[in-house]
C-alpha cells in the first residue's frame, strides 16, 4: 500500500464529519442509551463491511459505472432515510432518561432487544443504501493501492481500516453523548430533539436523491 498514513488521515476526516451516521448515532443513544448507540455502530461497520465485501469481488466497478444500479441504490437510500426522519419528527417524549446506573439496569432487560435490533438495522441500512460509500472505493482507495503487490489484500485491509476507524469514532461519540443524556428529560427538548433530527434525516435524504452520479 502507498502512503497509509496519508490514506488513515483522509478517511478519519471523512468518518469524523458530521452525517447521516452521526445523526443516527445521536439520536439513538440519547433516545434509547449507550447501548442502543453501541448497536447503531455496529450496523455501520456492517453496512461498510457490504461495500468491502462488494469492491473485493470487484462489483463496485459496475455499480459505480450502472446508471440504473447506482439510481436505484440511491433512491432506496433516500426513502429509507425520509421514512426515518418523518418517524422522527412525528415522536413523542416518550423515552424517560434515568441515571446512568438505572438505565444499565433498564437496557440490560429482555424486552430491548427488539429496540437494539432496531438501531442496529438503522445504522445497517444507512450505510449499505448508500452509494456514495461505492464512490469512497472507487476514488479514494485505488490512489493508496500499490498494483505490484496483492491487490485484493490491500483493498481488504483498507477497508478494515476504514471500518475499524468508523466504530472507535462512533463508540467516542456515543460515550460523551452519555455524560449528557441527563439533559434530556425535560419533554420540550426531546420534542426538540425528535423534530430536529428527523428534519435533518429528511434534508439529508432530498439533498442525496438530487446529487448525480
Amino acid at each position: 500500500m502507498e502512503n497509509l498514513f496519508m490514506y488513515i488521515l483522509i478517511t478519519v476526516m471523512m468518518v469524523i464529519l458530521p452525517g447521516v451516521d452521526t445523526i443516527l448515532v445521536t439520536k439513538n443513544t440519547l433516545s434509547h442509551g449507550t447501548r442502543a448507540g453501541q448497536f447503531t455502530t455496529l450496523g455501520i461497520a456492517a453496512g461498510l463491511s457490504i461495500w468491502t465485501i462488494v469492491a473485493v469481488l470487484g462489483l463496485a466497478a459496475i455499480v459505480a459505472k450502472s446508471i440504473v444500479l447506482f439510481t436505484l441504490i440511491k433512491y432506496m437510500g433516500a426513502a429509507y432515510l425520509i421514512f426515518l426522519g418523518i418517524k422522527s419528527f412525528k415522536a413523542k417524549s416518550a423515552f424517560p432518561i434515568e441515571m446512568d446506573n438505572l438505565n444499565d439496569n433498564v437496557e440490560s432487560m429482555k424486552p430491548t432487544v427488539g429496540k437494539y435490533k432496531k438501531c442496529f438495522l438503522q445504522g445497517f441500512l444507512s450505510d449499505a443504501l448508500n452509494p456514495k460509500t461505492v464512490v469512497v472505493y472507487m476514488t479514494l482507495m485505488p490512489q493508496f493501492i500499490n498494483t505490484h503487490q496483492n491487490v485484493l489484500l490491500q483493498l481488504v485491509m483498507l477497508g478494515i481500516i476504514l471500518i475499524l476507524e468508523a466504530i472507535v469514532w462512533f463508540l467516542i461519540v456515543v460515550h460523551i453523548l452519555k455524560y449528557i443524556r441527563i439533559w434530556f428529560n425535560k419533554t420540550k427538548v426531546q420534542n426538540v430533539f425528535n423534530k430536529a433530527t428527523g428534519s435533518m434525516l429528511v434534508l439529508l435524504a432530498v439533498k442525496l436523491a438530487l446529487e448525480k452520479q
